[in-house]
């Protein structure tokens, strides 16, 4: 197994085993937890990572102890050269994987397999068609549902993310966990987290407890299995007796898993945030290009990396706009 070295651990103790990369700032879809409804400024495309940039910086994370890298956007199928980028990362000592909107994924099953993808995670905050169009601004629906049971068919392992929002799709929990009654697949419901221009307050969250409540008014309690989590998983995990696919709750605001995080996020111009929550970032691909070592610069934005969602340890700082209206939108910073 490989180990990994002090350059990935933190002040905490914590090591750094996985790497969530941006490919693409742009989106196919305009999700308004997401992108602000007036949209986002995009970097230049001068200022995005060519495939070779990322190739080397994910080297260096690879050397230093990364086993896991995820690609995310915006879209990531949409960049013209993701297929080169699959070609070249597939080189590396890693599990490979991708998050989608599935809009398009259709056209690269072969692609994924052909470069060892089996794990894609795929964002559907509706079954209902409609509500699916409102939050999305856009009438895919039937395109992203029939390529999720595309992935299936062709044996990916399926991950369904659905951010819960109040008064919006609170009412489906019960819907998407039927969804895997006869589906391998493992939706996951995430509370609804802040960032820029999203619009962003604790009353628009539905929380872990509020799921499991609804959970529990619907199945019995020898129904609900509780499963083992991975290590350093996200995600509190669930099935009913007899389903063959699963349920799990990314419950970031009320139940924080930041003691045992090894996650590190790479966005779209070459940016490092130690923390999906921090507002700092640190400059990789400029010294890149300038022929300077970007270790020291990884290592120190490592040790910065506070206890818990970047330095919004508590409810009532996660309350206040002055802390997360800092940090990017979400669709800039990569699912």
């Amino acid at each position: 197994m490989k180990e990994t070295t002090p350059l990935l651990t933190d002040s905490f103790g914590r090591d750094h085993a996985y790497l969530r990369i941006s490919l693409i700032e742009r989106c196919n879809l305009r999700c308004t937890y997401c992108m602000p409804e007036e949209g986002v400024k995009l970097s230049p495309r001068s200022h995005l990572m060519s495939y070779e940039e990322i190739y080397t910086i994910a080297q260096t994370f690879v050397k230093h102890g990364v086993t896991k890298i995820r690609l995310t956007g915006g879209e990531p199928l949409i960049r013209k050269d993701i297929g080169v980028i699959l070609e070249k990362l597939a080189t590396l000592p890693v599990e490979l994987s991708i998050t989608t909107n599935a809009v398009i994924v259709d056209k690269f099953i072969d692609l994924l397999k052909q470069h060892g993808v089996r794990s894609i995670n795929v964002s559907l905050d509706s079954l209902d068609r409609e509500k699916f169009r409102q939050i999305t601004r856009r009438d895919e629906f039937e395109r992203v549902y029939k390529n999720i049971l595309l992935l299936v068919a062709e044996g990916f392992h399926v991950k369904v993310n659905a951010v819960l929002m109040k008064d919006f799709n609170e009412n489906e929990i019960v819907d998407f966990i039927k969804f895997t009654k006869d589906l391998p697949v493992s939706v996951r419901f995430i509370e609804f987290m802040p960032f820029d221009g999203n619009k962003w307050d604790m009353g628009k969250m539905v929380s872990y407890k509020a799921v499991m409540e609804k959970v529990a008014a619907h199945y019995s309690e020898k129904e609900i299995e509780r499963l083992q989590d991975a290590p350093n998983d996200t995600s509190k995990n669930y099935k009913i007796t007899g389903y063959q696919g699963s349920f799990a709750i990314i419950s970031s605001v009320t139940n924080p898993f930041c003691d045992t995080c090894n996650r590190l996020r790479l966005t779209a111009n070459g940016q490092l945030k130690n923390c999906l929550f921090s507002s700092t970032e640190s400059d990789l691909l400029t010294n890149l290009r300038a022929g300077k070592d970007i270790e020291p610069i990884i290592q120190k934005a490592v040790l910065a990396k506070l206890k818990m969602r970047g330095g919004m340890d508590t409810l009532q700082k996660l309350k206040d706009p002055k802390f997360h209206s800092q940090n990017r939108s979400m669709i800039t910073i990569g699912g």
